[in-house]
């Protein structure tokens, strides 16, 4: 059985979440293969899971962050079931 999760980010943030996270991911990507200390490739390696999860959620449309905190935009108040 599949659970639908509600819509709780606006297309501007989706969309914005998207194309910033995929600059990211792709920026930490491109840092890794020059990476010459433990640190920076943590720290880079972070950058790309970030960047990765705000594709994803962008893409989806749910943050499970916004659900936790029961954040909820004006804007999707009402379309909300």
């Amino acid at each position: 059985m599949t659970t639908r999760w509600s819509t709780n980010i606006t297309p501007a943030e989706r969309a914005a979440r998207i194309v910033i996270g995929g600059l990211g991911a792709v920026t930490g990507i491109v840092l890794l293969t020059g990476a010459t200390s433990a640190l920076a490739v943590v720290l880079e390696l972070l950058l790309v899971v970030a960047g990765l999860d705000l594709v994803v959620t962008g893409a989806l449309g749910h943050c499970p962050l916004y659900a936790r905190l029961g954040h909820v935009p004006t804007s999707l108040r009402e379309k909300t079931s």
